[in-house]
C-alpha cells in the first residue's frame, strides 16, 4: 500500500511540474516545427507557404504557444486524474494519463532533438515518462508487485546511467551542472568538475548493484539521498533572496518533476523491506511449528 502511495504521488508530481512548466514557461516544441529539413516541404508544397514567411510569422509562434499551453492542461488534468483514479473509475481516468505518458514520451525526444540527439538525454527521463505507465499497470488484473519491483529498478539504473554519462564527462559535461556544483558550495570550477566525474562514476556503481540482492537496498538508499539532493539543488542554486518568488517561480516546477528521482527509489527500498520482514516472519513461523 505504501509503494502504490508513493507511486501515485511521484505520477502526480511529474505531470504537476511539467504542467506548470508548460503553462508559466517554455518548452522544446519549436526544434520540431522549425525543423526545416523536416517540415519546409509539407509547409511549402502542402500549406503553400514560404519557409521564412512561416518561420518568421507571428502566427506560427503564437500556434506554437497555444500549443505549449494545450499540453500544459493536459499535463494538468493527468495529473488531477492521478490522484482520482481508482478500480471503479479507471476506465475513464486512465485515459488522461495514458495521453500524459505518450507527451511525456515525445517531449524527452524533443529534448533530446534540442541536445544534438544524445542518446543519453533520452534515457535520462527515464523515471519521468516510464512511471505513468507502471501505475497504469497497477491497476490491471494480472498485476504483480516483483514485476512492477523489477521494472522501477530498471527505470532507476537507466536514468541514474544516463545521467552519469554527463556528469563522468562521456559527453560534454553541461554548463548548468557546473554551475550548480559552484553556486552550491561556492567552489572552483576545476573542484566541480572532479566532483561531477566522482558522481558520475557512483551512479555507473548503482546501476549495477541495484541487481544484486541484499546489496542493492544500500544502493537504493544512496539513489533516494542523491535522487532528492539533485532535484532540490535545482532551487538552492538558482535562488535569490533578492528575488525570492520570482526565484521559486522559475525552478520548483524543475524541482517538482525531478523529485520522484528520489521517491522511485525509496518505493523500491520499502517494498524489499517489507519482503524480508515477510521472509523473516515465514522463517520463524516455520521454525516453531517444527519445535
Amino acid at each position: 500500500m505504501k509503494q502504490t502511495n508513493l507511486l501515485k504521488v511521484s505520477v502526480f508530481l511529474i505531470f504537476l511540474g511539467r504542467a506548470w512548466q508548460h503553462l508559466f514557461w517554455d518548452a522544446p516544441y519549436r526544434t520540431f516545427f522549425w525543423d526545416e529539413s523536416f517540415l519546409k516541404p509539407v509547409v511549402e508544397n502542402w500549406l503553400g507557404i514560404n519557409w521564412t514567411a512561416y518561420v518568421t510569422s507571428p502566427n506560427t509562434d503564437n500556434f506554437i504557444q497555444v500549443f505549449i499551453q494545450c499540453n500544459g492542461f493536459l499535463y494538468l488534468l493527468a495529473a488531477i486524474c492521478t490522484l482520482l483514479i481508482t478500480k471503479f473509475n479507471k476506465k475513464l481516468f486512465r485515459i488522461p494519463i495514458f495521453i500524459g505518458g505518450i507527451s511525456l514520451v515525445i517531449l524527452s525526444v524533443l529534448l533530446t532533438k534540442e541536445k544534438f540527439y544524445h542518446t543519453a538525454q533520452f534515457f535520462e527521463h527515464s523515471i519521468q515518462f516510464g512511471l505513468p505507465f507502471v501505475f497504469l499497470y497497477t491497476f490491471r488484473k494480472n498485476y504483480k508487485k516483483s514485476r512492477m519491483f523489477f521494472v522501477l529498478k530498471v527505470l532507476i539504473a537507466v536514468t541514474f546511467f544516463s545521467h552519469g554519462l554527463y556528469a563522468f564527462g562521456a559527453y560534454p559535461v553541461p554548463g548548468k551542472f557546473v554551475d550548480m556544483v559552484i553556486n552550491i558550495f561556492g567552489c572552483t570550477e576545476s573542484f566541480a568538475i572532479t566532483f561531477l566525474y566522482i558522481a558520475g562514476v557512483l551512479d555507473f556503481i548503482l546501476a549495477v548493484l541495484l541487481f544484486i540482492p541484499k546489496v542493492d537496498k544500500y544502493a537504493l538508499i544512496y539513489a533516494v539521498a542523491w535522487g532528492l539532493l539533485t532535484a532540490l539543488a535545482r532551487l538552492v542554486a538558482n535562488f535569490y533572496w533578492e528575488f525570492p518568488l520570482q526565484s521559486l517561480h522559475q525552478n520548483v516546477y524543475q524541482v517538482i518533476y525531478r523529485l520522484p528521482h528520489g521517491l522511485t527509489p525509496l518505493m523500491v527500498l520499502t517494498g524489499i523491506n517489507l519482503y524480508w520482514k515477510k521472509e523473516s516472519f515465514i522463517y520463524r513461523k516455520r521454525v516453531l511449528e517444527t519445535n
